[in-house]
């Protein structure tokens, strides 16, 4: 079983040193490839001719209609499906594969175990990956301080809100040493303020570590808030129909880019882009 340290390997977002004077910034390499990927259940195509490379570090999202294949996607790339496909998927260069211990993987539901407190959810996934349990708890501990847990190590799931619960499980995840965080809409069922916090401390997190992040939304506002990219998939058969950078800078605030214009001329033509799929669609 492959080591896993009690503080995360990757680096702080300050880390890198700076390119000198004059000198160009390398290329980052790719960390997410997926070419030509097709997928049928029996005789309904649910994904159709998608392509996509995602850099190392890049925190990309994906919008798209219900039932566009999204999660699919989402799921082949974890080996969650095993089911035959055409095209290329490589994470790190290697296919996916149930079970991979390059992965963390956040659903939409905190799924946190009743009978383990707080403190023992977020440290769960590295107890399975076997991190001995002084280093695990310290991580743990660590982790729900970053979160806003703090004083809260040893609740038990029922006694906690839902923002709780999934601020548990966001520590359970970034807790876990993996390049790859697949998140599954983790905000969605959550209240609008509760969601917004959560927003912030994904960034903040994600900010210091730099992992590859594929994170699903219907929330145009929220892929734009916390995104390098936004994919814009169109309706089943799923599809690629837009592919945008966000160019709003970092370190970036989710809360003070709702006053910032530009924010908003991304919003209306993401959503024109959404709309045009759903056209499109209609047509066919």
């Amino acid at each position: 079983m492959a080591t896993v340290h009690p503080i995360s390997r990757f680096p702080t977002a300050h880390a890198s040193a700076a390119p000198a004077a004059g000198a160009e910034s390398p290329m980052p390499r790719t960390a997410i490839a997926v070419h030509k990927l097709e997928l049928a259940f029996g005789e309904r195509k649910v994904i159709d001719g998608v392509s996509l490379d995602i850099p190392e570090g890049q925190f990309l999202s994906i919008v798209g209609p219900s039932g566009c294949g999204k999660t699919t996607l989402l799921n082949l790339l974890a080996g969650l499906i095993d089911a035959p496909y055409l095209g290329t998927l490589r994470l790190g260069g290697a296919a996916p594969r149930l079970g991979d211990e390059r992965i963390a993987y956040m659903l939409a539901r905190d799924s946190l175990l009743p009978w383990r407190s707080a403190l023992e959810n977020a440290s769960y996934g590295m107890q399975i990956r076997g991190v001995p349990p002084q280093a695990r708890e310290a991580r743990a501990r660590d982790l729900l301080k970053r979160v806003g847990l703090a004083g809260f190590e040893n609740t038990y799931p029922k006694h906690l809100s839902h923002g709780m619960r999934q601020r548990c499980a966001l520590a359970r995840t970034f807790a876990l040493d993996a390049p790859f965080l697949l998140m599954d809409e983790p905000f969605g069922a959550l209240d609008a303020q509760t969601k917004l916090q959560l927003e912030e401390l994904l960034v903040e997190l994600w900010q210091q570590e730099r992992r590859t992040v594929v994170f699903i939304t219907h929330d145009l506002a929220e892929a734009i808030a916390i995104s390098d990219r936004v994919v814009v998939m169109g309706a089943r058969p799923g599809r690629i129909v837009a592919d945008l950078p966000i160019d709003l800078p970092r370190p970036r605030s989710v809360r003070e880019l709702q006053k910032e214009p530009h924010f908003h001329e991304l919003y209306a033509k993401i959503w024109q882009t959404l709309e045009q799929g759903w056209r499109h669609s209609d047509d066919e």
